[in-house]
């Protein structure tokens, strides 16, 4: 198959949804596709990398989104698959590029849209908490609207595909995957936790991007409760964003570590695997890669029970509701458990989802639409 890629709000530090498209990519030229991915950059550029043929376009930076690019120039992505001619194209975005899904199917290229995110998550944060009626509504349009201009909707999770499902698309369900090997208890490190904290006191680690979807406060605010009942812990922000300066200060005469953006993939690796417990916030998070990865590390997690990540963690984590004291308590409960039990539960429960099952189950996925198109 020759597989387009759409993505934008995709740079240096996207995090999942960058892992997620180099993963898929990789996968699919494993298995003898064509890739092409188009993505948005400071300048125009052409790339030819493992996970496929990478196209930046210079894009705008969306004001107030931390750096994040958006492409303009549907015209520059038209030509690129007219030149291309994909079979398949996977679009993993909401705004602009969500248009080129009729513009594809009418020249007979299979559509998928890949939902990485709730919209009703993303306007209750951005409006914070007022005007309900009007986040429902307009949740509500726009997913009548996504689901018109694509032959499949593809979400990670039951929870990231629900508003969709609600206006009646038909939703497949296809959870993301994590490198096992990269990410495995063996890179646990007694030097890298020592340098973080004693051996005697608990090392948590926070893996998000700082931003106010991503509620990094809440991950400090249970730090805090924890101080406040005299339980020693040492808490690793590893990630950078707009609150990123408020974050620093908030922490202030706190046991918290800012490490800011990790790019050493190694690097990062050891520290999930050195930790005592990872800590995901985010109440709209629709997958949580970070928090699987550190699973697949050996470290157990506490989440938001509002999110998704429950339905990812399952046993090998806690999930609470957000709140500094209740997250607090799951951190708790968390490192009383036996170690050793709690780590192995935490990557059996990871081998549940390597890569390879996502791609196999995406290129069936594919397979099945093409088929019937024809």
């Amino acid at each position: 198959m020759r597989i387009a890629q759409l993505a934008n709000f995709y740079g240096p530090r996207s995090g999942g949804l960058r892992t997620a498209l180099q993963a898929l990519g990789r996968g699919y030229v494993g298995a003898g596709d064509e890739v092409l991915l188009v993505v948005p950059g400071g300048s125009d550029s052409v790339a030819e990398t493992p996970h496929g043929s990478v196209v930046t376009l210079h894009s705008p930076v969306l004001p107030h989104s931390g750096g994040y690019r958006v492409i303009t120039r549907l015209g520059a992505v038209m030509d690129l698959l007219s030149a291309f001619s994909p079979d398949v194209l996977e679009v993993s975005d909401r705004t602009t590029l969500a248009h080129l899904g009729p513009w594809a199917r009418e020249r007979g290229t299979a559509t998928a849209f890949l939902a990485h995110e709730r919209v009703s998550g993303v306007l209750d944060t951005a409006l914070r908490g007022r005007a309900a009626g009007s986040v429902a509504r307009l949740t509500e349009a726009h997913s009548r609207w996504i689901a018109r201009r694509f032959d499949t909707v593809v979400a990670t999770t039951a929870y990231a595909g629900a508003e969709l499902a609600a206006v009646g698309a038909r939703v497949e369900t296809v959870p993301l995957g994590v490198d096992l090997d990269r990410f495995h208890p063996r890179h646990a490190d007694a030097a890298t936790r020592r340098r973080h904290a004693p051996d005697d006191v608990p090392l948590l680690v926070m893996a998000s991007r700082l931003s106010r979807e991503k509620r990094p406060d809440l991950a400090i605010d249970a730090v805090r409760e924890l101080a406040r009942r005299g339980r020693p812990v040492r808490l690793v922000v590893a990630g950078s964003g707009p609150l990123e300066g408020r974050m620093r200060r908030m922490a202030a005469n706190l046991p918290v570590e800012a490490l800011g953006f990790v790019d050493d993939r190694d690097r990062f690796a050891s520290l999930l695997a050195s930790a005592d417990a990872v800590l995901a916030p985010g109440p709209i998070e629709t997958f949580g890669l970070a928090a699987l990865e550190a699973l697949a590390s050996g470290t157990p997690t506490v989440v938001n029970a509002a999110s998704a990540l429950p339905e990812v963690v399952g046993d090998a984590g806690l999930a609470a509701e957000g709140t500094p004291g209740a997250f607090a308590d799951a951190i708790e409960t968390l490192l009383a458990r036996d170690g050793r039990e709690r780590r192995l539960d935490a990557r059996a429960r990871a081998v549940q989802l390597p890569w390879s099952s996502t791609v196999s189950r995406m290129r069936e996925i594919h397979a099945r639409t093409l088929t019937g198109a024809r």
